[in-house]
């Protein structure tokens, strides 16, 4: 009820224009303090200018080519896509559509949905100023000064981004990033000769009135949304303070953004350190946010409570078990929207290890891998340790349970929800073995797409699992919402020396029947890349069901999958060429193997060659 009531007011306000009085656009100049006045009362930082102790200066190809494709005006979109915008885009434009918004519109007027103007995303992306971190990169290791370029782009999105007016301050979370990436290009460049108090004035006048946006608009996501929005909005407000006590105000927001931020950490996160969005890359973005939060309130002296301490060690924990050991990958599980906010090594961005043990540096004093992401943190680890992973894990609260068997990793999810879902995939297997990723979700594609494509990346279909009348485990709603949430589940995992053993139940397809069950038994040998799985599905009536296996083209003869009725007869799949995501906007040709029956039971072994 809260939920329903705050988005009536809220409708109610935007429609009468309440929103414009609350958020004002052309606000007074004011000059909060001036460029000497900062240098030399410097809240603390990461670091101070140009030099990252212990960081040594490594050019690479990648960072190089990455550069130079930035000052031609190509930027890479959500960490995989390249994307000529030119050197003089408006920050409206819509690459892909060419729908361009209107800059004289109040933001709260902008329409975030639409088919015309496509996903808008596309805007925001370049907006969000997480490009900074590879120009930033390449003058540090390449020995360049590339602060015209970066003040030039920060400059030029003030001038033709007016406070409050356009797509770009329609998220909160969006304006939020920016004013951390800036910040993060100020202390960085602190000492230029392109740094002058006009510019200084003119950026800071702007943070103050984006920290002023999200402080007004807060309970936007932390009422309707209250997901990584509202984890990192309430990070910003806690943040004002302590990066710019000279703002008015801060002080009020910084106290009131550490309490809701302690709230949503303690909210979003479970107990066993999963995560409400179940999304591997949206646990990343918390990941990061609390390395920033953690680190900086640790060099200002201050803490958190202690149950943002715990959820961010239970969360490396969890991320720890489901991350492939060899390949630093996770699971394509969940939405993905391809955000890295903070991207500071030339891994892809599918590898999770620098983001993992950067917070790890921050949190325990030393990490797993070689990586000198941590440095630019202020965090200095000499001590490396070896990774040891526990060959069962069970993560009851959101229904994860994943088996390591060497260099073999079995992941499985089964579990109720108490908070949105966002795909129906429950029951879906992964499988990798020596880092390849044989049988794999297909991600989530894009989130203003197609309805076919919608219901393909979200749906069952779109997993390893069992349908029912080739229908949802939920029924699909409009946008990210679904009906008759699967709420029953429970699952066990064991081993008895010899072999790994899962059984996992779902009550779902209340839309059909509200006595449906899958049940899911899956049984490994121990050192041996086989498994045995049994599909039972009860109270369907004369209804078929489907199964469905995705596999990676490349590696499509060495992996055998046979399955077979209850009645021990071999069924042939359906091989059909279908599409995989490992990025937002991207997608490329896959393989799906489809097995279909009326007798209710799949009887199914996999094998993977050496």
């Amino acid at each position: 009820m809260r939920y329903v009531f705050f988005r009536i007011f809220y409708t109610i306000k935007t429609k009468l224009g309440w929103q414009k009085k609350t958020f004002p656009i052309q606000p007074d100049f004011k000059e909060y303090t001036n460029l000497k006045d900062w240098k030399e009362n410097l809240p603390p930082f990461f670091f101070y200018g140009k030099e990252i102790k212990g960081l040594n200066k490594i050019p690479s190809e990648v960072l190089k080519n990455n550069f130079e494709d930035l000052k031609k005006g190509k930027y890479i979109f959500f960490n995989k896509t390249k994307i000529d915008l030119g050197v003089d885009y408006d920050w409206l434009t819509n690459p892909l559509t060419n729908y361009k918004y209107d800059i004289d519109k109040h933001w709260s007027e902008i329409q975030d949905l639409s088919s015309e103007a496509g996903d808008i995303k596309y805007v925001w992306e370049k907006a969000r100023f997480s490009f900074l971190y590879d120009i930033i990169r390449y003058d540090y290791h390449f020995n360049k000064d590339e602060s015209e370029f970066v003040f030039k782009e920060i400059e030029d999105f003030i001038d033709k981004n007016p406070i409050n007016q356009g797509p770009n301050y329609k998220c909160s979370q969006e304006t939020s990033l920016r004013v951390l990436n800036w910040t993060f290009a100020l202390y960085y460049y602190k000492d230029s000769v392109n740094l002058t108090s006009e510019l200084f004035n003119k950026i800071t006048h702007s943070i103050y009135w984006q920290i002023h946006h999200v402080y007004h608009n807060i309970h936007f996501s932390r009422i309707t949304v209250r997901n990584n929005h509202a984890i990192t909005e309430t990070l910003m407000l806690y943040l004002s303070e302590k990066l710019f006590p000279f703002f008015p105000n801060v002080k009020k927001w910084s106290i009131k953004g550490k309490k809701w931020f302690e709230q949503e950490i303690a909210y979003q996160i479970y107990e066993d350190g999963t995560f409400l969005q179940f999304s591997m890359n949206y646990h990343r973005v918390v990941i990061q946010l609390l390395t920033w939060g953690i680190q900086l309130a640790k060099l200002n002296n201050d803490k958190f409570k202690p149950v943002v301490y715990e959820r961010a060690k239970k969360s490396l924990y969890f991320l720890d078990a489901s991350k492939d050991p060899i390949t630093g990958k996770l699971p394509n599980y969940g939405s993905n929207d391809g955000a890295l906010f903070f991207k500071l090594t030339d891994d892809d961005y599918r590898v999770y290890t620098s983001q993992l043990d950067d917070l790890r540096a921050v949190l325990e004093g030393f990490k797993y891998s070689d990586s000198k992401s941590s440095l630019w943190y202020g965090v200095q680890v000499d001590k490396k340790v070896s990774e040891k992973l526990s060959e069962l894990n069970n993560f009851e609260k959101s229904g994860y349970y994943i088996i390591q068997d060497d260099n073999t990793k079995t992941f499985i999810r089964c579990g109720g929800y108490k908070d949105r879902p966002f795909q129906s995939d429950n029951l879906h297997l992964d499988i990798w073995a020596n880092g390849i990723n044989y049988l794999r979700d297909t991600g989530s594609y894009k989130y203003n797409a197609a309805v076919e494509d919608l219901n393909y990346f979200n749906g069952v279909e779109g997993h390893n699992t069992v349908s029912v009348s080739k229908e949802n485990q939920m029924l699909k709603g409009d946008r990210f919402i679904w009906y008759y949430w699967v709420s029953k589940a429970k699952a066990t995992l064991a081993n008895d020396n010899k072999t790994f053993k899962f059984t996992g139940t779902i009550k779902a397809y209340q839309q059909i029947n509200n006595k449906i069950e899958h049940q899911r038994k899956i049984t490994k040998p121990k050192g041996d890349n086989f498994w045995k799985i049994k599909d039972t599905v009860t109270n369907i009536g004369n209804r078929k069901i489907y199964q469905y296996w995705h596999l990676n083209p490349k590696y499509f003869d060495k992996i055998e999958i046979v399955t077979k009725d209850k009645n021990d007869k071999k069924i042939t799949p359906l091989i059909e060429e279908k599409w995989f995501s490992g990025y937002y906007g991207f997608k490329e040709k896959s393989i799906r193997l489809t097995f279909a029956t009326k007798e209710k039971v799949f009887n199914t072994t996999i094998r993977i060659h050496n």
